[in-house]
């Protein structure tokens, strides 16, 4: 079956990103006291004797999904934490490199007050902010990684980034502040 419309019909945007942790609590307690979302719910454990994991989620059929916490973060996305066992679990991160390898960008107003608000909760931060050239020249950004592992990374462009210059469209739609 093939459709010559573009694109997903009713599309609005991304409701949340799923991913899993080692250990939900601590990851919350991450996500709202060091980043500042709002923790909304949890759900689970999760267990089926017959292969519903495997055919709803594609994981190991005796897989657990021990509980789940959705978050909201500001203006962007809900993020769906996950606590899983499971048999043939992977327990290494993936770096950027890795096929599958992530991070999840934090849009801040100011790159410095909260790189040293990170530096003061012990997050690793890797190197210093750099600034961006070409279309997104204007942007700063550094990457950091939680207590787990997972790559995340501020980024900042209180001024706009210089495609916006040629274009009314936005990649970041959340108002920033007037200078």
């Amino acid at each position: 079956m093939t459709s010559n419309a573009r694109g997903l019909p009713g599309l609005r945007g991304t409701d949340h990103i799923g991913f899993t942790v080692p250990d939900l609590d601590a990851a919350v307690d991450f996500f709202v006291n060091v980043i500042g979302c709002e923790a909304f719910y949890e759900l689970g454990p999760f267990k089926a004797d017959d292969d519903w994991m495997q055919t709803h989620l594609d994981v190991h059929p005796r897989a657990l999904m021990q509980r789940l916490s959705f978050l909201r973060c500001k203006h962007g996305s809900n993020f769906e934490i996950f606590q899983y066992e499971a048999p043939d679990q992977n327990r290494r991160q993936p770096r950027n490199s890795d096929i599958g390898g992530h991070h999840l960008a934090f849009y801040v107003d100011d790159m410095a007050a909260a790189v040293a608000h990170l530096k003061a909760n012990g997050v690793r931060v890797l190197g210093e902010p750099t600034r961006s050239k070409g279309a997104s020249a204007g942007q700063s950004w550094v990457y950091f990684l939680s207590p787990w592992g997972m790559q995340l990374e501020l980024v900042s462009y209180p001024g706009g980034k210089a495609y916006e210059k040629d274009t009314e469209r936005r990649l970041w739609h959340c108002a920033r502040p007037q200078e």
